[in-house]
């Protein structure tokens, strides 16, 4: 069925119900239908749930809708979901120092200086964002950079990854880690030539400072929750699939249901390396407050990250001969932590960057994937950023989803080819290919890693240059996605990773009234302006959960 075919039969759709409470019309409307545009000029919603679209104002006109908005011609599209972020880790990072764009190590440690002399309640210094690639030399910061600016006071730092952490002198001895501390598994200490740690801390290793800190309770996890769920829907959405959730983080979600401080819709993927995850795990999935708040999935973590020299490869760094990054679990753990979770009906989400680890969570997936019930709960890949020609053509046969984040490419570009060299970087960020591959792909940020907002990703994905332009032309432009393709991954793709695919993620005649106005015209506007775009109103279930101070009035009377 064409385009223009599927809009029609959308528009063909009856009312749900006789009056329709509310109209949003004069609005130049787009939403995404098996990868197809529809467009609309007005949609009905009544108790949550879209009821009509109406194809022009005439046919708007004929509404019976009770209440109404005039949008001003602005454009209205679906509320975007991420389908890859750390929902607490944005909210304590919204409360922390922000390292992100520091362009060496003395302004970075000068940053968390100046902020220690306005937080002088506060026991550790925490803050995220440093990328030592962008620095003069490259090379990782180092304790005596801290220690001569904050000695008495612990400091955390977690690089732009979260895969390395930057701390003092006195945090390496809250956390008892000293020149005969051995390296844990799946982790490094990073060493100077006498053996001393150098105040960095990789993938596991960072463990050992998250035993020092002080014990998080519910309560302030909900506030870190409720920072980053109002961060988010300022910036359009109204889903994220939150990629860790711990039972702490489980329960703070269950207060804030309870309080009714809940503003956008959560599909929590529950963190294998928690503690408690036996707990969580026996209770089983479940769905809560009308998939306001889903627990269906579970997070695994296979290896590191690229830019930490983490990422598990088939052979060594172009930049660092000796080194094929970090697995961060054995083979059998990874098998029995995936065989596990999905023989309790978990859908399975493991994060992989490196070729080997793809190749390994691919191989456990096959296996698993032989029984036509595994196939049904969607196991996902997070991230799937470098992988061989091969396995690429993995995930279609398999119904593997590859779930990406637009930016990683823009911000990586720069790294990626001094990591990887020139051929491994044919399997590097290849999300037309895998889309031609007929694999099912979904989209997201890794926020707090890189920002949340998601224009950035849709800017990333259509034009794979970063917000400055650069490079011109795009990096390795053959992979670029259309604005159709790229709004798709960010809605009905990102809903369909998450099992709601019949609910959210489309703007049709039973779906949720998910929706945001924007400033500009995703489909029109300049493809380099495509980030710069304006959230003026985000609309969750029919309720307005956030309006700028130039939304259109949300309700007129006729």
């Amino acid at each position: 069925m064409n385009k223009h075919a599927r809009l029609a039969a959308a528009l063909l759709v009856l009312p749900l119900q006789l009056w329709a409470a509310t109209l949003i019309h004069n609005v130049q409307g787009y939403t995404m239908h098996h990868g197809d545009r529809l467009s609309f000029a007005a949609l009905e919603y009544e108790d949550g749930v879209v009821t009509v679209l109406y194809e022009d104002e005439e046919a708007a006109a004929t509404s019976t809708a009770k209440e109404r908005i005039d949008a001003g011609g602005l454009t209205l599209l679906p509320g975007l979901i991420d389908a890859h972020g750390h929902v607490a880790g944005l909210g304590a990072t919204l409360a922390s120092v922000d390292l992100t764009g520091s362009d060496s190590e003395a302004e970075a440690a000068s940053r968390v200086a100046a902020a220690a002399q306005d937080a002088t309640d506060r026991a550790w210094l925490f803050g995220a964002g440093w990328n030592q690639v962008l620095w003069a030399g490259g090379e990782f910061p180092n304790r005596a950079s801290l220690d001569a600016l904050i000695p008495d006071r612990p400091v955390a730092l977690n690089r732009v990854d979260r895969h390395a952490l930057w701390v003092n002198s006195r945090a390496l001895a809250l956390a008892g880690i000293t020149a005969g501390t051995p390296d844990p598994a799946g982790g490094q200490i990073v060493r100077d030539a006498e053996g001393e740690p150098t105040g960095i801390l990789i993938d596991n290793a960072m463990r050992l400072i998250a035993d020092a800190l002080p014990e998080a309770t519910v309560a302030s996890k909900k506030q870190d929750l409720s920072r980053a769920m109002e961060y988010l829907v300022s910036l359009g959405m109204t889903g994220a699939h939150d990629a860790g959730s711990t039972a702490l983080e489980v329960d703070a979600y269950d207060s804030l249901l309870a309080d009714g401080d809940f503003p956008m819709r959560i599909y929590s993927m529950l963190r294998m390396a928690d503690p408690l995850i036996e707990e969580t795990l026996a209770a089983g999935p479940r769905e809560l407050s009308n998939d306001r708040f889903v627990v269906r999935s579970v997070k695994i973590s296979a290896d590191g990250a690229l830019g930490s020299r983490g990422a598990a490869l088939f052979e060594d760094y172009s930049d660092d001969p000796g080194n094929k990054g970090l697995l961060l679990l054995s083979d059998e753990v990874l098998s029995a932590q995936i065989r596990r979770s999905a023989a309790l009906g978990f859908q399975v989400n493991v994060h992989a960057i490196g070729d080997l680890a793809n190749a390994k969570v691919l191989d456990e997936f096959e296996q698993l994937n032989t029984e036509p019930a595994q196939r049904t709960l969607r196991h996902r890949v997070e991230h799937a950023q470098i992988l061989r020609p091969q396995d690429i053509e993995r995930f279609a046969a398999l119904d593997v989803i590859a779930s990406v984040q637009p930016t990683h490419a823009t911000s990586d570009k720069n790294m990626a080819g001094d990591r990887l060299g020139e051929e491994r970087l044919e399997g590097a960020y290849a999300w037309q290919t895998l889309f031609e591959s007929g694999a099912k792909l979904a989209g997201g940020s890794d926020f707090p890693v890189e920002p949340p907002n998601p224009f950035f990703g849709l800017h990333a994905a259509v034009t794979r240059q970063d917000r400055d332009g650069e490079p011109p032309g795009g990096w390795r432009v053959g992979e670029a996605l259309s604005r159709d393709k790229a709004l798709s991954l960010f809605t009905e793709d990102a809903a369909y990773s998450a099992h709601a695919e019949e609910k959210v993620g489309r703007l049709l005649p039973g779906y949720a009234a998910d929706f945001i106005l924007v400033r500009d015209d995703y489909f029109t506007v300049p493809r380099e302006q495509i980030w710069q775009n304006k959230v003026l109103l985000t609309v969750v279930a029919g309720e307005p959960v956030y309006r700028a101070a130039k939304a259109p009035n949300l309700v007129e009377h006729p």
